[in-house]
């Protein structure tokens, strides 16, 4: 679970400094090819840190980082990230998830192949980590 946050992480904090490796294909668009979102740097960076500091979460979890985090917080955050994760794959229902309607896009087709089971894939993991601790 680190390494695949860590890597998420990496891709969007290289599109923070101006890395445009899978930028394209990772924002929803309309039929007519017209992006639906349009983030800024600051947003990148933003999901890039966010992304970074689940990764770092979990090494804490399994003592690999020593850092004295209340039990709360830790078992609060074990639920928090799959929750997120989990909701993402279910989507909005127009553009983004499993029940999404625009299907035939570059990235509606990658959102069925790679981004939603991914992210159900890291909810699951989550939610099932969290039960055996």
């Amino acid at each position: 679970m680190s390494f695949v946050f860590l890597v998420l992480g990496m891709i969007h904090l290289n599109w923070v400094i101006g890395g445009t490796f899978g930028f394209a294909e990772s924002l929803p668009t309309k039929e007519t090819g017209e992006r639906v979102l349009n983030p800024k740097k600051f947003d990148s960076a933003i999901v890039g840190l966010g992304l970074v500091s689940f990764s770092f979460f979990y090494l804490i979890k399994i003592g690999f980082i020593k850092l004295n985090l209340p039990d709360w917080g830790l078992n609060y955050g074990s639920w928090v990230i799959p929750t997120i994760f989990i909701l993402r794959s279910i989507g909005e229902f127009k553009y983004v998830g499993f029940f999404k309607r625009v299907k035939t896009t570059t990235f509606g087709k990658l959102d069925t192949k790679i981004y939603s089971p991914l992210c159900l894939f890291i909810g699951v993991i989550g939610i099932i980590l969290q039960l055996l601790a």
